[in-house]
């Protein structure tokens, strides 16, 4: 009896509130049910690579997709880039991987900037721009020209040693634009 008068009391407290969340879901949503989810995105194909042009790498962090990479952890984000003078520049980086032609390649690739100085905590990054690449990445599209020069060259690299099939498969204009 104790165990269903806990549920009970949780579900009165908060019963006169909704609480719908955004979910990412895995299987296609589109498959014609009509009901909840429906038209919602499914991020399974894309993978946020960090790179760091202060130590000249590139890694994979699945947590950058909710905002929980290590870059980000413990770092208070604001939108005025002046608050941040001594923050340190990385690109998180939206991959998408999918097929074209019938082979898998990088399918679009866009990236966006955060700047982060943990010795006070703070950082600068804009929100909208990211979810901006991640859609843009998502249509397979190549946002990268707004990079500098180092971190590209640091991602064309680390994207060609990565899996070179993909790399070989990948529309030329990706190549052109990180110079690799």
């Amino acid at each position: 009896m104790k165990e269903f008068d806990q549920f009970k009391n949780k579900k009165q407290e908060g019963s006169d509130k909704k609480k719908n969340q955004f979910t990412i879901l895995k299987d296609d949503s589109t498959d014609g049910h009509g009901g909840y989810g429906v038209g919602s995105i499914s991020l399974e194909n894309m993978t946020p690579v960090i790179v760091d042009p202060n130590e000249g790498e590139a890694f994979v962090d699945m947590g950058a997709l909710h905002a929980r990479s290590a870059v980000e952890k413990r770092i208070r984000f604001l939108t005025d880039r002046s608050e941040v003078p001594n923050g340190k520049l990385y690109w998180i980086v939206w991959v998408t991987v999918d097929y074209r032609e019938g082979n898998p390649c990088y399918y679009g690739v866009a990236g966006s900037e955060i700047v982060v100085d943990r010795e006070i905590r703070r950082g600068y990054k804009l929100l909208p721009e990211h979810v901006n690449h991640m859609d843009k990445s998502l249509k397979g599209r190549f946002v990268v020209d707004h990079m500098d020069e180092k971190s590209k060259r640091i991602l064309g690299e680390y994207l060609r040693e990565f899996k070179p099939e993909l790399w070989e498969n990948t529309d030329q204009q990706l190549k052109d634009s990180l110079n690799v």
